[in-house]
């Protein structure tokens, strides 16, 4: 078999175990990017995500990570949404959980996939393979742009022709020598609607990214308090956002995802604040089990609710922020003192 003929199969076999695009690229990354990631590291950027500093070497260089490394296959997974995710911040009330996380938690199904693609690869061709979904310090976006999947849109998110901006991605490193395909062209043109959407103003320019601003760093990955400048700018956000990614012109070509393990569950569309502020640690843990939003814990999570019910204005919730005003976390005491605060009448 020939590398152009290897290259075609793993493509097909790729699209047969599940997998809505794949591409390959070389296993580098290029002087840009890798520039991009010193300054984010550099402005201290990363907020609490103290692994981007302390992966810096392994991330910006897939040579680092792994030397024998030539060439990565690229692949999406399309989780696209039914509706405007957009259209729940109407509702505030209820919570705005992120498209990504309202069902199985991708990191599973993903890596599933890659692994089969993996086994199937050495049996057809040998060398060796290395797996990766978001796991590892890899630089997955960049190598997707240069494998040809999408570009790095103006929000620093990859954005595909056929895919919109819901796509997740997962990678295979190898060892073979594959030809590449041609990297992705941006296509945004003059277009900088995600950067004027974006509540906290996380964007500094385009195509960079102060994640200490992000509402989804901040509802997720930020362990302490959330600042009190960002706090009603998160409006009924409590696990990530995606108004950055819902406004693409690109969603337009994209189409509702039909993976069973994306679609969204009860659980997790549009929830009542008043149910998920009472919830204790078993009770959070046994509702989003296989979720991504378990790995929050209860404590940052009921946080972000608690933000999210003084956002509301709805009297109503007093007394569910009430009752959480002597949390044993204090993340969640000093959150329902807040809202609690928002919402009595004599504030």
């Amino acid at each position: 078999m020939t590398e152009i003929d290897l290259s075609a199969s793993i493509k097909n076999k790729a699209r047969e175990i599940g997998f809505d695009a794949v591409g390959i690229g070389p296993a580098r990354i290029s002087d840009r990017d890798a520039g991009r990631l010193d300054a984010f590291v550099a402005n201290g950027e990363f907020g609490d995500m103290a692994w981007m500093e302390d992966t810096l070497a392994r991330r910006r260089d897939p040579q680092v990570l792994w030397p024998d490394a030539r060439s990565v296959i690229m692949l999406a997974m399309n989780y696209g949404p039914e509706s405007d995710p957009m259209e729940q911040l109407a509702h505030p009330d209820t919570a705005n959980i992120s498209c990504y996380a309202r069902n199985r938690d991708y990191h599973d199904v993903v890596k599933k996939r890659l692994k089969r693609l993996a086994r199937w690869l050495i049996e057809q061709a040998g060398g060796d393979v290395k797996v990766f979904v978001d796991t590892a310090p890899v630089m997955e976006k960049p190598l997707g742009a240069a494998a040809g999947i999408g570009w790095q849109g103006k929000h620093t998110n990859l954005v595909s022709r056929d895919l919109g901006s819901w796509f997740f991605l997962g990678s295979v490193f190898t060892t073979l020598d594959l030809p590449p395909d041609e990297p992705e062209v941006d296509h945004c043109g003059s277009c900088h609607a995600c950067l004027d959407i974006c509540p906290t103003d996380a964007f500094p320019t385009p195509h960079t990214l102060d994640a200490r601003r992000c509402i989804s760093y901040l509802t997720i990955e930020h362990k302490g308090h959330i600042p009190a400048e960002f706090r009603e700018k998160m409006a009924n956000r409590i696990y990530g956002c995606d108004d950055c990614l819902a406004v693409c012109p690109w969603n337009k070509f994209a189409e509702p995802t039909v993976e069973a393990a994306f679609l969204p569950r009860p659980a997790a569309t549009a929830p009542r604040l008043a149910e998920l502020a009472v919830l204790d640690d078993h009770a959070f843990r046994e509702m989003f089990a296989g979720s991504p939003i378990k790995r929050t814990g209860r404590d940052r999570f009921v946080r972000n609710v608690l933000i999210a019910i003084g956002n509301s204005g709805d009297a109503n919730l007093l007394p569910v922020a009430e009752t959480l005003r002597l949390d044993a976390a204090p993340v969640v005491a000093r959150a329902a003192r807040w809202a609690a605060a928002r919402l009595s009448p004599a504030s």
